[in-house]
This record gives structure tokens, C-alpha cells and sequence, in this order.
């Protein structure tokens, strides 16, 4: 799979995570409706069938899946929260998909 394609399936993945997460938030934090938790529970497990789809090891999919989570998660603050992220925000970020960058293209043992 190239890698603008697993990045793109990252990105999807991690707002399939976040609104999971999100939606029961609302209803518990914000007195939203307990409706919410069936898109929420849709979401979630969309979120763990997108995992699925990657070619390689679980456990390093799930490591460099988080850097672009971390990544979501910030545009998430900006546009759903109204939050402007910090220069600390962005430099955790960057250091986030430093390491995501790491994780996917580093060498591989022999089988």
C-alpha cells in the first residue's frame, strides 16, 4: 500500500476514532441526547474495521497510527472546539509524525 494511501486511511481511521469518542462525550458533558451513542458505537466500530485494512503488523500500524491521530486530534481542537492550538501543540505534533515516519519506513527483519 503507498504511503499517501495509508496516511489517507489513517486520516479516516483516526475521525472514525474521534467522533466514536466524541459523540458519547456530548452526551455525557453536555447533555446532548443518549441517541447519540448509536453513530457513536457505528463509529467506533467502522474505526476498528479501518484498522484491518493495513497490510502490516498490528502493533506497528497501531504505533504509527497514533502520531496521525495526535495530528487529527489538534485540527479537531481548531475546527470543532474553537481552540487555537499552542506552538507546543504543533512542535508535539511534528514530532509525532517524525516518529510515525520512523515506524513505517524503517527496516524490516528478514522472514
Amino acid at each position: 500500500m503507498d504511503l499517501l494511501k495509508t496516511f489517507a486511511l489513517f486520516v479516516v481511521t483516526a475521525l472514525a476514532e474521534i467522533v466514536g469518542c466524541y459523540l458519547p462525550w456530548l452526551w455525557l458533558k453536555q447533555g446532548a441526547s443518549a441517541w447519540l451513542l448509536l453513530p457513536a458505537a457505528a463509529s467506533l466500530a467502522l474505526f476498528a474495521w479501518l484498522l484491518t485494512l493495513h497490510p502490516t503488523a498490528a502493533g506497528r500500524i497501531y504505533a504509527a497510527y497514533g502520531g496521525v491521530y495526535i495530528g487529527v486530534a489538534l485540527v479537531w481542537l481548531m475546527v470543532v472546539d474553537q481552540v487555537k492550538p499552542t506552538m507546543t501543540d504543533w512542535v508535539g505534533v511534528c514530532l509525532c509524525f517524525a516518529g510515525m515516519v520512523v515506524i513505517m519506513a524503517g527496516s524490516r527483519p528478514s522472514a
